[in-house]
């Protein structure tokens, strides 16, 4: 008897293991857009030295950083930015004097691990603590794609891109409060398949294009420049929203298996509504999200209304990220022979987006055109964000007093004794 219950209880281990080895085995899926606890702050002060990021190989190549610092620095030094702050519990002027003060660093001819000294001597470091407290950040891209089009209706240009409505109801902020109907109610506005549906925008139209999916991207990049029938470029901005949530028409398509998951970017897309034009309508209007557009001068803006600037302009939600200021990343980038590069650079936080929500989630402008959107299509690699403000001892002790060329002067004699 003993025999058979212990061969009993033999035959049942081994069955319950082997079970156990054929059960498919779950993959937890990061929530990048996971959303901060109550109370909690998106940024983490960095107090471990060994936790620092490194910044040498950002500092082989500044392209461009000099002139998006002083955007940012413009965009500060107005006194309507001074609504935004404190945020994370930093305050505007210790954002304005850090971008300053690093402006000078730039300007300082001091190169190579005498920058890199001087920046970690007189910079605090803060991390996004990402959608896992641990500062798991995804990244993604966008860019200005340039399309054929023209400001008339005709049989090639035929899809068109709408001004915002004037029964749209902004706040002071931008914010979308709903539309207001005739008796001076206000709504919430309509979501994308009512307002084509009810044909809400005719005679709103702004710009024509020749393909449904274009109209789609420029509605996903929020700006387009547009190669009009005379060859003239003209750039259209974003101007608001109807309000609601960003929806991945990836994702929708990946789970009716149209597209591979592995093979999703933002050129297999263009590809294949080229080859089915009969489901871009199907598809973009499980996306309730609608962008209105206008004219803009000059090159691309963000959200601050100021020009962005290719790998030195990053997205992130505005509600937890503090605008305009100085941020660092470390991720993986595209090139265009294929693969990925480690990447590290600094960056402003300069501009918004409708899919990027919560601290796991940052998107980097890489551009105009389609090299750009090639790049940009490819972005899907988790990283690290940090934030750099001046080391709060410098800011309580009031140490701005010196003319910038007497600063300068002193950190370069600081740093060669």
């Amino acid at each position: 008897m003993k025999k058979q219950i212990f061969l009993s209880l033999l035959c049942f281990v081994l069955v319950f293991i082997a079970g156990c080895r054929t059960q498919p085995q779950e993959i937890a899926v990061p929530r990048y857009d996971r959303p901060l606890h109550p109370g909690q702050l998106a940024l983490r002060k960095v107090t471990n030295p060994y936790e620092l990021p490194d910044f040498s190989l950002a500092l082989l190549d500044l392209d461009g950083l000099r002139e998006a610092t002083g955007r940012s620095i413009r965009y500060l030094r107005k006194p309507s930015s001074r609504q935004f702050f404190p945020c994370n519990q930093l305050t505007h002027s210790l954002a304005l004097r850090s971008l300053e003060e690093f402006a000078d660093l730039l300007d300082s001819g001091l190169t190579g691990s005498a920058l890199n000294t001087a920046i970690k001597d007189n910079f605090d470091v803060y991390m996004s603590v990402g959608c896992d407290n641990e500062g798991t950040v995804l990244f993604t891209g966008y860019y200005t794609p340039i399309f054929e089009g023209s400001k008339d209706r005709s049989e090639q240009f035929r899809y068109p891109l709408y001004k915002q409505p004037n029964d749209l109801l902004k706040g002071d902020n931008g914010e979308i409060l709903g539309r207001r109907l005739t008796d001076g109610s206000v709504v919430p506005y309509p979501p994308r398949a009512v307002i084509e549906d009810a044909r809400m925008l005719v005679g709103n139209e702004l710009m024509w294009l020749s393909d449904p999916f274009e109209v789609y991207i420029a509605h996903v990049q929020g700006s387009a420049k547009i190669r009009l029938p005379d060859g003239k470029l003209t750039t259209v901005g974003y101007s608001a929203s109807n309000g609601h949530e960003y929806k991945s028409i990836s994702k929708e398509m990946i789970k009716d298996r149209r597209i591979n998951k592995s093979q999703i970017s933002l050129s297999t897309m263009i590809d294949y509504f080229k080859k089915h034009v009969d489901q871009v309508e199907i598809y973009v209007r499980r996306n309730p999200r609608y962008i209105f557009f206008r004219y803009e001068d000059g090159p691309p803006r963000g959200s601050l209304n100021e020009p962005v600037t290719p790998l030195r302009t990053i997205a992130t939600d505005k509600s937890i990220f503090p605008r305009g200021c100085l941020a660092f990343i470390s991720t993986h980038l595209p090139v265009e022979s294929g693969g990925y590069h480690i990447y590290s650079g600094f960056a402003l936080d300069q501009d918004t987006g409708g899919a990027i929500r919560a601290a796991g989630r940052c998107d980097v402008y890489m551009g105009e055109g389609d090299r750009a959107g090639n790049l940009a299509g490819r972005i899907y690699q988790e990283g690290k964000l940090y934030y750099l403000f001046l080391k709060s001892l410098d800011i309580a002790r009031g140490i701005d007093s010196f003319p910038r060329q007497a600063k300068i002067l002193h950190l370069n004699k600081g740093l060669n004794n």
